[in-house]
């Protein structure tokens, strides 16, 4: 096998350990099905017995003690979820990689809190083998000059006051690991005060940087497959959360089932606890409006609110966008592909998503519609009666 592209239990996404314990300690028994969607046009199929090699290795990760004091000194996770975690021993055979119809198929079929962790592994695998297939110095040293290109903009652009936030959200998308922690340690070292952190565990404890992430999609979708009412799923994940985090409840994402959705179910009681809300999808100005309006009709004062924004941003859209709400609400960006896989050439465009949860379907009804989506017609459209969707 080359070498391993995933060699810390850490390194991944920060939200897949507060989720994993959430649902470790609500639903340990309930069983899931995610899946592997590629967007691209792209022929993945000569990668299969790479990628089924990576997830065999990923068998012999376990949590390192050091690892281990470090989450707990982090302060979001519970020690008792620590010493399951540190237990814990991921099942390869819980992922199925396959060629069909002309496609690259992965599915991960388990006890949801056993095998949640492999979303993000997964992706970073196909994502650093398809990177391998391109000269790696000729790659890394476009990725070099596109880095100090975007700095020296942001330099030259001047912002201070309020400052740009941005996050690292590329793990899941980067060219590698090793380009991952350069760029990294490239960015904090002459932009600081923009750099605000990255969701990498892994590369937050190397390189001594605030570690960011709240919740993703999969925690609402699967709601609908754990709630009596589907028409209530989406405010039961919401209201969980804050049980779980009562202290650091983060930002919400909306477009689990569409902006429309989310605000009616968002009411002051959820609004004045959330730090904020998390844009993923559809035009960013309008849904940014949309929650400032929101906020004001709540009587919700939004001085200690956040807008952050992640879908597919560079650092033009980002610096739009900030420039558009500066004065009047907080804004952060986790930018991913953009940051991580810019090299030139055409980066993958790959999900993996949950879409069965207890045997029950699952849908996820984006603002966005290339990104709706769900195994079961019939079932979307439950979701969209219930839920009267109009994004």
């Amino acid at each position: 096998m080359s070498d391993p592209v995933v060699a810390s239990l850490l390194d991944t996404d920060s939200y897949k350990f507060s989720m994993q314990q959430a649902i470790h300690q609500h639903y340990p028994d309930v069983e899931v099905v995610f899946s592997f969607i590629c967007r691209s046009p792209v022929d993945l199929t000569h990668l299969a017995g790479a990628v089924r090699e990576q997830v065999t290795a990923l068998g012999d990760l376990r949590l390192t003690a050091d690892e281990r004091r470090w989450l707990g000194e982090v302060g979001i996770l519970r020690p008792d979820y620590l010493d399951w975690l540190e237990r814990l021993r991921l099942d390869p055979s819980r992922v199925q990689v396959r060629v069909s119809g002309g496609q690259l198929c992965i599915d991960v079929r388990g006890i949801w809190a056993e095998v949640t962790l492999f979303e993000i592994y997964i992706l970073t695998i196909v994502n650093e083998l398809y990177a391998r297939q391109r000269p790696v110095e000729k790659t890394l040293a476009q990725a070099r000059v596109r880095l100090t290109d975007k700095l020296n903009w942001l330099e030259a652009e001047g912002l201070k006051t309020p400052p740009l936030s941005v996050v690292d959200f590329g793990t899941r998308r980067r060219l590698s690991g090793a380009w991952q922690q350069e760029l990294l340690q490239t960015f904090h070292a002459r932009l600081p005060e923009v750099l605000q952190g990255t969701s990498n565990v892994m590369l937050a404890r190397t390189l001594a940087l605030p570690v960011r992430g709240t919740m993703g999609h999969e925690w609402i979708q699967a709601h609908q497959g754990l709630t009596q009412e589907l028409g209530s799923s989406q405010r039961r994940a919401l209201q969980l959360w804050l049980e779980e985090y009562p202290h650091q409840p983060g930002v919400a994402l909306t477009d689990t089932i569409g902006m429309t959705a989310f605000l009616r179910d968002f009411d002051v009681s959820l609004a004045g606890r959330y730090k904020g809300m998390r844009h993923d999808s559809g035009d960013p100005l309008t849904w940014g409006e949309r929650a400032l309006r929101h906020y004001e009709e709540l009587g919700v004062a939004v001085q200690d609110k956040t807008l952050m924004f992640s879908d597919n941003l560079d650092f033009g859209k980002a610096v739009q966008i900030h420039r558009h709400f500066a004065g009047r609400i907080a804004t952060s960006f986790g930018i991913g592909t953009w940051l991580t896989n810019d090299a030139g050439g055409a980066p993958l465009n790959a999900v993996v998503k949950l879409l069965f949860c207890n045997g029950r379907p699952v849908a996820k009804i984006s603002d966005e519609p290339g990104k709706t989506l769900s195994p079961d017609p019939k079932h979307l459209a439950r979701v969209r009666k219930a839920y009267s969707c109009v994004s």
